[in-house]
Formats: C-alpha cells, structure tokens, sequence
C-alpha cells in the first residue's frame, strides 16, 4: 500500500515537473517556431491558439533575409559582440586585480574600502545615468563604443565575489610564492587565477549577459546607427507601423543564440563556481 502511495506521489510529481518546465520553455518554444514561419499575418491570427506553438512549413528565409539580406543587421550584430567581449576583457582584469589587491595588499583602511564597494552595489544604475552622460558629453565620448564599454568594466559585484574567491584561496599558497621569489603580480597571474577558474568563468557568464541585454545606456549615448548595439536596434529598426513579425522573431532567435551557446560550453564552471560558493567551511 505504501509502495502504491509513492508511485503515485513520484507521478504527480513527475507531471508537475513537466508543467512547471512547460510552462517556463513555452516562450522560448513560441519564439522558435514563429521565427521558422514566412507569413507575418499568420503569426498575429495564431497568437491566442496553440496552433501558435507549430509550423506547418518551415522555413529560414527569416534568417537569410536578416543576416545576408540585410547589412545594417549584420553591423549592429557585430557591434553588441564587440561591445561584449571587450566589457567581458576588462571586467575580468580590473575586477580581479582590484580584488586580489584589496585581499593581499598591504595598506590601511582595507576593509573600509571593500565596505566602500559593497555600499556602491546598492546605488541603481539609473540613479547616476544622467551625471554619467553629462560626464560622458563633456569628454567627447557620445556615440563610441567606448562609452559603452567604461562604466561596466568595474563592477562593484564582480570585484566582491573576486574578493569572496580569492579569500578561500589559503594563504599558505601565496606566501609559499613568495618565498619562492614570485612577484606580487605573479603570485596573482600564476596562483591564485588558475585555482579560480570557476570565478572568472562565472563573471564572464554574467557580465556577458548584462552587457549583451544593456538597452537604456546604450539608448541614452548613441546617437547614429555606427556603434549601436542590437538591442536598440530591434526596438527601434523593427517597431514601425508595418512590424515584420516573421523577422523581428528571427531577429531575437538571433540575439538570443550567442548567450546561450557561451553558455552552455561553459556550464561546468558555472555550476561548479555556484556551488563552491554555497557550501563553504
């Protein structure tokens, strides 16, 4: 009898799991199948029915027509990579060595300055947007990519969990370095990112996602099509008063698919850097 009672609960379970993911995936199954649809119209008729979550037909020409159809596309697309990577660069060197600095270096008033830090987390971001573009017109950096790339590389989050990372480090390493006649910097570079692989992997995974969804900064200083990103583009070039849904579905698959392949190739480290960060000593 109690063997009956726990298939039973394992299948309810197992059926609300199923929901539960169901009902999570089922965006991401609507942009999908959308993207693979040729007929706009279609798309706005079936929204509403489950007819919407199917095609009948499918078809890339959604993609073709974006990607080789389309050179602005293919422009903003390149730009939002190269914004990326290159906030992704500089956030891993400033925030890492600013942490391994606050952590080993030897000067006063340490733990005030990464209090100082944690205290600057909590300020919004759209709090200091406006002083940010008065500075960033002052300077003559309106419409760069520069702009763009600045405010984020040192993120006040990413140098506290350096810092957390670091910390479980044992020191015994860095002095043993030491003795062994490595530099400050190299005791960083040689020791400390090797044994923190996990940490730079999963601040890469993260600022990544942020710069690449960045929409309000990027709107507020890019003033040409130049150095835009796709996020403001796909608001701005798509939404006129004849959207092409069939594309403007594409075109999110297309934003969409960077993220998620990074992701994926580097899963292990990020769950790998969740847990050892739940579970400590």
């Amino acid at each position: 009898m109690i063997g009956q009672k726990l298939k039973v609960f394992k299948r309810i379970k197992l059926i609300a799991l199923l929901l539960g993911a169901l009902l999570v995936t089922a965006p991401l199954i609507l942009l999908f199948v959308s993207s693979l649809k040729d007929d706009r119209y279609q798309i706005i008729a079936e929204l509403g029915s489950f007819k919407a979550f199917f095609v009948t037909h499918p078809t890339l020409n959604n993609f073709s027509e974006i990607m080789l159809g389309n050179a602005t596309f293919v422009r903003f697309f390149f730009n939002s990579v190269f914004i990326m990577f290159s906030t992704i660069i500089g956030t891993l060197i400033i925030s890492s060595t600013c942490a391994f600095v606050i952590l080993r270096g030897q000067f006063k008033f340490k733990n005030a300055l990464l209090t100082g830090i944690i205290i600057l987390y909590i300020i919004p971001q759209e709090s200091i947007m406006l002083p940010m573009l008065f500075e960033a017109s002052k300077m003559n950096l309106l419409d760069t990519y520069i702009i763009q790339i600045l405010p984020f590389i040192a993120s006040p989050l990413y140098i506290f969990l350096f810092y957390q990372f670091f910390k479980e480090v044992p020191m015994s390493i860095g002095e043993a370095a030491k003795i062994e006649g490595a530099s400050f910097f190299q005791t960083y570079v040689k020791m400390y990112i090797p044994l923190c692989i996990p940490a730079f992997v999963t601040v890469a995974i993260l600022q990544g996602m942020e710069a690449w969804n960045q929409y309000l900064w990027p709107l507020l200083v890019t003033q040409t099509e130049r150095v835009r990103p796709l996020t403001v583009t796909i608001a701005s070039y798509f939404s006129t008063s004849d959207i092409y849904w069939d594309q403007l579905f594409a075109a999110s698959v297309i934003m969409m698919l960077p993220l998620l392949i990074v992701y994926l190739f580097f899963q292990k480290y990020f769950i790998a850097s969740v847990s050892s960060s739940a579970v400590k000593e």
